[in-house]
């Protein structure tokens, strides 16, 4: 989990091995009724430019909780929607 600092678009979150990893909020979508983080990590490795990481947002007051997906099927339904947009995006230009 990792809460949005205020005022910028970075999100700072801790793997299991407790490093801290900051990402780039890319944009957020929502799949049925639900709202999901497009992250992009700002420390990515020459290979992994592209990776972008899916998290589901819950609303905590006024913050955001960014959470690991960890149900396969949820985690599928969102990736296969977020690749629907990024196709309909290729189709436009």
């Amino acid at each position: 989990m990792a809460k949005e600092k205020e005022n910028d678009q970075l999100i700072e979150t801790v793997d299991e091995n407790g490093n801290v990893i900051t990402f780039e909020l890319f944009d957020i979508v929502e799949v049925d009724e639900q709202e999901y983080a497009l992250l992009l990590p700002t420390d990515a490795e020459a290979g992994d430019e592209d990776e972008i990481v899916l998290m589901r947002l819950t609303k905590d007051g006024e913050d955001y909780i960014f959470e690991t997906i960890d149900d396969d099927a949820e985690f599928e339904k969102v990736a296969s929607y977020v690749e629907s947009l990024e196709d309909e995006a290729q189709d436009e230009e």
